[in-house]
């Protein structure tokens, strides 16, 4: 599924997309630093923070067959019974506006929600199996196609 959004979270896509192309591979494998794309050496390490990993996840509400778009109640459930447990350190959601093209070719514009957790680098692996275990769940729930994930490199400090 792919989120079009006109806010500060399209330049996080616009790193992922980049981070894609200048590694040749998936972003997950540079936020795994199994490849290392010429600016992500440049950055120094020193300055504020620590190396931590964003993965950004993108929830849409429309579901397929004529079944009602999935409710504010009903995600804010799915967040507090599925997602809480698994980070429960913190995370940001942000409600936003989507498009993507489905299966068919059709484009869907709907509500969405961007999820974003951070973890350090060191958890990258570890974090992948709650993160995959997340975008699944919500697609078996909702009969969905996808949820859209992106991974970058961030310098954190909390």
């Amino acid at each position: 599924m792919l989120h079009i959004r006109i806010s500060t979270p399209v330049a996080a896509a616009v790193v992922a997309v980049a981070l894609l192309f200048a590694t040749g591979g998936p972003v997950s494998e540079v936020a795994y630093g199994n490849a290392a794309p010429a600016a992500a050496t440049a950055q120094s390490t020193e300055g504020h923070g620590s190396p931590y990993i964003a993965t950004h996840l993108y929830f849409g509400t429309g579901r397929h067959g004529g079944k009602p778009p999935i409710t504010e109640d009903e995600f804010m459930k799915y967040v507090a019974d599925v997602i809480t447990p698994r980070f429960p350190s913190g995370l940001t959601l942000q409600e936003g506006r989507g498009q993507w093209r489905d299966k068919d070719g059709d484009i869907n514009r709907e509500r969405s929600y961007e999820l974003t957790v951070l973890y350090p680098v060191k958890e990258a692996r570890a974090r992948d199996h709650d993160i995959e275990y997340i975008r699944r769940l919500y697609c078996t729930m909702y009969e969905l196609e996808s949820v859209g994930r992106a991974d970058v490199r961030a310098q954190a400090s909390f």
